[in-house]
């Protein structure tokens, strides 16, 4: 393993740790210590312009999107190069199908524990193939309304869920879920498709800086974009893109000169381990 960088955090305040901790037991996350941090990778999958991402401790599995139709046999032998046999949670953060696409056969192809969702269905065969799965496999998805937490070995997720159940624009992408993984003093924050609308809402609330940011909607320009990196301030900047569809140069340029490291799915897989005090960057590819 070649370590890039580490992304260590500097000992906080007292004041900025009553914060935090303030900001986190409101919405319901336990929030782990030092002490009960696992050793967590998370995988980025080069599924193009889709987002795939698998978090696994020694006894764990979380799948966030399953990319396009198609894409799940692949999620799928990957998970068997591992030794995985079960997932804990599979999150479908909306239902665009560079996200939903490759939920059915993972659903059929291996054990799922629960799978949480948004609240916007959508009319396509992606969407169609998924719901169909769901009812083979008798697994009732839940419908993330109000925040959802969950703790698997000491790794503490949080779901933020979209407010309204209609949005005036962008329905599907402002529908999606936006999800918070903390382990030991690691943070990470995966923005699905969000847009302006959606965004906007998380921001009202957020008081939590990030280690690793998932940008949301593939790296395109977005409004908000200078106002979500000033609450999140992250280190390192993950896009999932594609040669076709590629990230907008001037994001990049935005995450650089604020000296925001940026990979991209395009250039291959990415897989980023976390002891819960150093966050180590792996390519795969």
């Amino acid at each position: 393993m070649r370590k890039i960088r580490k992304f260590r955090k500097i000992a906080v305040s007292f004041l900025t740790a009553v914060l935090l901790l303030t900001a986190l037991t409101a919405a319901g996350t336990v929030i782990p210590s030092k002490k009960d941090a696992e050793d967590l990778e998370v995988h980025f999958f080069e599924a193009g312009a889709a987002d795939a991402i698998l978090l696994t401790t020694e006894s764990s599995a979380v799948l966030i999107d399953a990319g396009e139709d198609g894409f799940g046999e692949t999620i799928l032998e990957y998970l068997g190069e591992k030794g995985i046999a079960q997932i804990d949670y599979l999150i479908i953060t909306h239902f665009d199908q560079d996200h939903v696409g490759g939920a059915a056969d993972v659903l059929e192809g291996i054990s799922v524990g629960t799978v949480l969702q948004s609240n916007q269905p959508k009319d396509s065969d992606e969407y169609e193939n998924y719901e169909a799965a769901l009812n083979n496999t008798g697994i009732k998805a839940v419908t993330v309304r109000e925040t959802y937490t969950f703790v698997l070995d000491g790794v503490s997720y949080s779901i933020d869920p979209p407010r309204q159940t209609e949005y005036d624009e962008d329905k599907s992408n402002n529908s999606s879920l936006i999800i918070s993984v903390a382990n030991g003093d690691n943070r990470f924050l995966f923005a699905g498709d969000a847009q302006t609308q959606r965004l906007e809402e998380f921001l009202e609330t957020n008081s939590v800086t990030y280690d690793v940011l998932k940008m949301p909607h593939h790296g395109r320009d977005e409004p908000l974009l200078d106002a979500l990196l000033s609450s999140v301030k992250p280190s390192l900047a993950i896009i999932t893109s594609s040669d076709d569809e590629p990230e907008s140069e001037a994001v990049v340029r935005s995450l650089e000169d604020l000296g925001i490291r940026v990979l991209l799915t395009r250039e291959g897989a990415i897989t980023l381990q976390s002891d819960g005090s150093d966050i180590s960057f792996v390519s795969s590819s």
